[in-house]
């Protein structure tokens, strides 16, 4: 398995909304993305999936040495070498994949965050950076886009946030903000022992109120000379929109069940957002 075969499977597999806006990319950018997009799974499993702390720390400190070998020329991990490949054609900051590292590492070392300013920067390390570069994979003529690109990626953050609420409990885990926990008289063991309150429900409309903001923000923050080259991140954009607002039909019930999109349906926001793009752009 050539690396990047190995960096395509990894991405398959995830079945996240992020595999299906690749399909419509170039070669050159389809290559860079995906590897990056693998980067960031092998992060986020090493946190998620081994379940002793000590071990996810010295995986994720492997990592650190993995990404300064990878930019010295000297990979070992398939990813590594993925990414070494996506180096030579597109610009792509050393100091951005540490601070997803850093972000990862964040979940070992606090799972509380007082309040959203705290979490922001959690948001900030874990997708926004990932969406800067992506942005640069993409293509890009005007600054703003980074600003698209940084909103864009803590709206999906958000939305994961929550679509995932009793996923991430089960770990122990709460990213919704101490204070606004309190605002809406929503107490944390409710939480942990998955309770579904109509608490948690205000609560939770309260939080996609704040992502379509961020959705919002982004999309006005991306100049239109721009939106061809980034219409990846555009169908991302439609698909998360579309779980948030399967989420809030369902009436937030996130504690009974995970509300996710079918491939099918996937495939054809890809595909009715490219198109779009496309039609615009002319």
């Amino acid at each position: 398995m050539t690396p990047d075969e190995y960096c395509k499977d990894k991405a398959a597999k995830s079945g996240s909304s992020f595999y299906y806006s690749f399909m419509f990319l170039p070669q050159q950018q389809r290559q860079a993305i995906i590897a990056l997009y693998a980067f960031c799974r092998e992060v986020d499993d090493a946190v998620d999936e081994i379940a002793d702390p000590d071990v996810a720390a010295q995986t994720l400190a492997w990592w650190r040495f993995e990404i300064e070998q990878t930019f010295n020329g000297t990979p070992s991990h398939p990813v590594g070498k993925a990414l070494q490949t996506a180096l030579q054609h597109f610009e792509l900051h050393q100091e951005y994949f540490v601070e997803i590292i850093d972000g990862m590492e964040m979940d070992l070392q606090q799972q509380r965050y007082a309040s959203f300013k705290h979490l922001a920067l959690y948001c900030h390390r874990v997708a926004s950076v990932v969406g800067l570069l992506a942005a640069e994979i993409f293509g890009y003529q005007n600054r703003k886009t980074l600003n698209y690109a940084e909103k864009l990626g803590i709206a999906f953050q958000l939305t994961n946030i929550i679509r995932d609420v009793r996923e991430d409990a089960e770990r122990g885990r709460i990213y919704l903000p101490q204070d606004e926990l309190e605002r809406f008289h929503v107490g944390e063991q409710d939480l942990l022992n998955f309770k579904q309150t109509p608490e948690l429900e205000a609560l939770l409309k309260f939080q996609a109120d704040r992502a379509r903001d961020f959705y919002q923000q982004a999309l006005n923050a991306l100049p239109e000379q721009d939106r061809l080259n980034q219409r990846t991140g555009l169908i991302m954009a439609a698909i998360y929109q579309a779980t948030l607002e399967e989420v809030e039909r369902d009436g937030f019930r996130v504690m009974q069940q995970r509300v996710s999109l079918t491939p099918l349906r996937k495939l054809w926001l890809a595909w009715t957002t490219a198109r779009r793009e496309r039609k615009r752009a002319r």
